[in-house]
């Protein structure tokens, strides 16, 4: 059974180094950081979840890679995820080696889900196409993957062109760290066939679920691929043995479980105990 957790907000208040650690030695098989670098005070954007105004905890994610680099330098098994990065917000060139370096240092222990955003003005800020950040991440996807497999890579898309490049060091994972791609878009299945190796929802419920296993499994076999080196992983879950079991009965390979927001490490690691118990 794998059981990952996840990171609350503010996720800087509890030290990454405690938190993974803990999880860790508690059992937990993955610890997943998520990212907003920056939150725009005024946005028209609904949040997701509500239709609503953006809750004030939106400003307060921390750097995932920092926090997993700090996180994987305490721990030696626990696997390492940002849940998720947003894509089309980040120049691939840098992260390739972001993510290699991250992965190589922690002995293969990274997830790379990822996601291409749902906050308009944010993707604008930090420099994406809000409109076609679908294929601005497609287009980063391959050119991550040229990165971390060729020992000189060139690029010419739209978004990326550059020539003859060399980018070490490569990740200890071959060819790369999976990638898992975030979301419930029209097309995020076909999208993981075509593209990644698992699928990282939110707000699933057992029944889509199954029905989702079941069209990614076809897809995957009209693809030419063998469905189970497709993995889902179902994010921010509640920490309660029947709706895990349920989960997985459906169809999942990995449940993130979700704390709730602590002030001091004492409580967290408290928490963490408890949910321990309840779902590993």
């Amino acid at each position: 059974m794998s059981i990952g957790v996840s990171v609350p907000l503010p996720a800087y208040n509890i030290d990454p180094a405690f938190m993974a650690k803990k999880a860790e030695d508690l059992g937990f098989d993955s610890i997943w950081y998520a990212e907003h670098p920056v939150v725009p005070v005024e946005s028209e954007s609904p949040f997701p979840s509500t239709g609503g105004e953006i809750p004030w905890t939106y400003s307060h994610f921390t750097e995932p890679y920092i926090a997993l680099a700090r996180a994987s330098a305490v721990t030696s098994t626990i696997k390492l995820g940002t849940g998720i990065t947003l894509v089309p917000e980040r120049n691939p060139l840098v992260l390739a080696k972001e993510i290699a370096a991250l992965d190589l240092y922690s002995g293969g222990r990274f997830l790379f889900g990822i996601g291409t955003g749902w906050l308009k003005e944010e993707t604008e800020l930090m420099g994406g196409n809000f409109a076609r950040r679908w294929t601005q991440t497609r287009e980063a996807l391959d050119v991550l993957k040229l990165l971390w497999t060729e020992e000189e890579a060139e690029y010419h898309g739209e978004f990326f062109d550059f020539p003859p490049v060399r980018c070490f060091p490569k990740p200890a994972q071959k060819p790369y760290p999976p990638i898992i791609i975030g979301g419930m878009a029209k097309n995020v299945l076909k999208r993981i066939v075509a593209h990644a190796d698992g699928w990282l929802p939110n707000r699933i419920t057992t029944e889509d679920l199954k029905a989702s296993r079941k069209e990614l499994d076809r897809l995957a076999g009209e693809a030419g691929r063998d469905p189970k080196s497709i993995s889902i992983s179902i994010f921010g879950q509640a920490p309660e043995r029947a709706l895990v079991q349920s989960l997985l009965d459906a169809g999942a390979n990995r449940i993130v479980v979700k704390p709730e927001w602590v002030e001091t490490e004492a409580e967290m690691g408290a928490q963490l105990e408890r949910m321990a118990e309840a779902v590993l």
